[in-house]
């Protein structure tokens, strides 16, 4: 089986943190989740901690020695390294980070993030060899996704997070779910679709076995270790 066959066969669950918790708040979640975490060679976990936990939080991770979880920066610069006040640029994320989310709606509505810098964005990431969670609407999924055809990156991974389902926690029907990954998938074909909107403990099961949809991007429910842990068993049951 090829490098695509096996990123697509594999599941994904990411845990995005948004702007929470304080250093001695992170380091007791990952505490917590590890307690509570059963490794699968079939399940890649991402937790994307606020930017300046990750150096601490990749450290109390290499000593925990988990299988299969990985940190994500929730956003990097469009920019490579240079005179670019308060930008974190890609590379400066190796060692630390594995992932990076990329083009998130509350960036697009409050930080007026184009497509194109999503794109820029994604670039950035994989020159540096760290892994873009492109997210995408169906409203932008195609200006989005379009400028990413060239890109050669195998690790792209796209995050359906439709953003009613997110606003008003609230998720979309699973028709609706499997829709979109069938018209993502059109665009970008091979590449793993995660979904994100309202995820809970309660229904990541039902959500994660949409046809089309690799894994689960989840964000209130993230912020507890027990119910994120769940959430991870119910992805491999």
């Amino acid at each position: 089986m090829g490098t695509k066959e096996q990123a697509a066969a594999r599941r994904f669950v990411v845990g995005n943190w948004k702007c929470s918790k304080n250093l001695d708040q992170a380091q007791d979640w990952l505490t917590h989740f590890a307690s509570r975490y059963r490794p699968t060679s079939q399940l890649q976990v991402v937790v994307a901690p606020p930017m300046l936990w990750l150096v601490s939080l990749a450290e109390q991770l290499r000593a925990l020695n988990l299988p299969g979880v990985s940190l994500a920066a929730q956003d990097i610069s469009p920019f490579p390294r240079g005179s670019y006040t308060g930008a974190i640029a890609a590379d400066m994320l190796k060692g630390v980070a594995d992932y990076a989310i990329i083009g998130h709606s509350e960036r697009r509505r409050y930080f007026h993030e184009t497509s194109q810098d999503a794109a820029n964005k994604v670039y950035e990431a994989a020159d540096a060899g760290i892994k873009p969670i492109i997210c995408v609407d169906t409203t932008y999924a195609l200006s989005q996704l379009a400028p990413l055809a060239d890109l050669d990156c195998e690790q792209l991974l796209i995050a359906y997070c439709p953003v009613d389902a997110m606003t008003y926690r609230e998720p979309q029907r699973r028709d609706t779910v499997a829709e979109a990954a069938r018209f993502i998938g059109d665009i970008h074909p091979s590449r793993p679709i995660i979904y994100g909107g309202s995820i809970t403990p309660e229904n990541a099961g039902e959500y994660g076995s949409i046809t089309g949809i690799s894994g689960l991007f989840v964000e209130a429910s993230s912020l507890d270790p027990s119910a994120f842990a769940e959430i991870c068993q119910a992805l491999t049951a």
